[in-house]
């Protein structure tokens, strides 16, 4: 009598041959909801964005952000004779949220008037780097901290905008020099400021010649080859970095060009429209840093250049760690101790300790 071969139920979870895979799905289980929970939560919570700009005076850097995000971020102050030219480099922070759809995001920009306006503008680049390590440091002393807050305020400067004077012929001693430096420590985006000045021609050449000084004095700029992390990744940033530096032009003033509003600048043989891919490159920049790349500019900024601050100061600590989330830091510089975000940080401590003694 044959023995009888009973079908494997169609409920039952064990594979019924060593060729079936181990895990065979019925339906839809709902994984894609995680994408409405997290979308959720970022209409909640919202964004951060901390941006830099660094140029000369006279750049266009201020009507540059405003453009940038469509609205009056920052209010450019107009030259006269009762505002002296700052002696010295001088930074400046506003805060501005933007809704868009339900979605915030609390833009931080900081301008940095006076640079490269000096006869002697040697080291002018210490400041800019000062205050760059002054808030990956706030935000190390916070993270250290064994009670900490669940959201950690981010100052960190997440890209800095460099504006090149559009001279036509190189990178400035100065340019080099700042951007030798500041590309180690924050993602650097460079361009070409007031590119209405020069001919496309002119434009191109420029370009070319920049992009040269880069690989010659090994310059990298965002984005860098070695963060890709896939082909399409790659794909995408080569076609950017063909790109870099955008030649950009920045107005926020409407005009009507036939019979539609564009933002432009208006000169006497007709209207520069800073949309218009076939006038300038404001939009390759604008949807570098909000449409494409954004978040990466915020992950970058987390997993690498403060990751390798944070690895800098925990090596300076002058005594070894006495057990696992235990770090013992070496005294930071008179200036970050007397900052104001070090301070409410060391009050904390303080009152924390105060409160385990009781």
């Amino acid at each position: 009598m044959d023995t009888l071969r009973q079908s494997p139920s169609p409920c039952s979870s064990r594979p019924s041959s060593p060729r079936t895979p181990p895990f065979e799905m019925f339906g839809p289980v709902g994984i894609e909801a995680v994408l409405d929970q997290l979308k959720i939560k970022a209409m909640k919570t919202g964004f951060e964005f901390n941006i830099m700009v660094v140029g000369q005076s006279g750049l266009g850097k201020s009507t540059m952000v405003n453009t940038l995000f469509k609205s009056k971020v920052w209010k450019s102050a107009m030259p006269s004779l009762e505002v002296p030219t700052p002696q010295t480099l001088e930074l400046h922070s506003v805060s501005h949220v933007i809704e868009e759809k339900g979605l915030k995001l609390k833009l931080t920009v900081t301008d940095t008037p006076g640079f490269g306006d000096q006869i002697n503008n040697d080291k002018c680049w210490d400041p800019v780097l000062g205050y760059i390590n002054q808030q990956y440091e706030q935000y190390l002393q916070e993270e250290l901290l064994i009670t900490r807050q669940r959201h950690i305020p981010d100052t960190r400067v997440h890209c800095c905008v460099y504006f090149v004077p559009p001279t036509g012929h190189c990178l400035r001693p100065l340019d080099i020099e700042f951007l030798r430096r500041l590309c180690r420590t924050v993602n650097v985006v460079p361009v070409i400021a007031r590119a209405d000045s020069l001919t496309i021609e002119e434009r191109e050449a420029f370009r070319s010649r920049i992009q040269q000084n880069l690989k010659t004095h090994c310059i990298e700029v965002y984005p860098q080859k070695c963060f890709d992390e896939d082909i399409n990744d790659s794909i995408l940033n080569g076609k950017i970095r063909e790109q870099i530096p955008f030649a950009v032009v920045g107005a926020d003033q409407e005009h009507l060009v036939n019979g539609r509003c564009v933002l432009g600048r208006k000169t006497k043989w007709g209207i520069i429209e800073v949309e218009n891919i076939a006038h300038c490159e404001f939009l390759l920049l604008r949807d570098l840093l909000i449409r494409s790349h954004l978040q990466d500019l915020k992950d970058i900024t987390h997993n690498v250049h403060y990751e390798n601050y944070r690895v800098i100061r925990l090596n300076e600590s002058h005594q070894l760690p006495r057990g696992p989330g235990w770090v013992n830091l070496a005294p930071a510089s008179p200036v970050q101790l007397t900052s104001p975000g070090c301070l409410k940080v060391r009050r904390r401590a303080q009152k924390d300790s105060k409160d385990d003694e009781c």
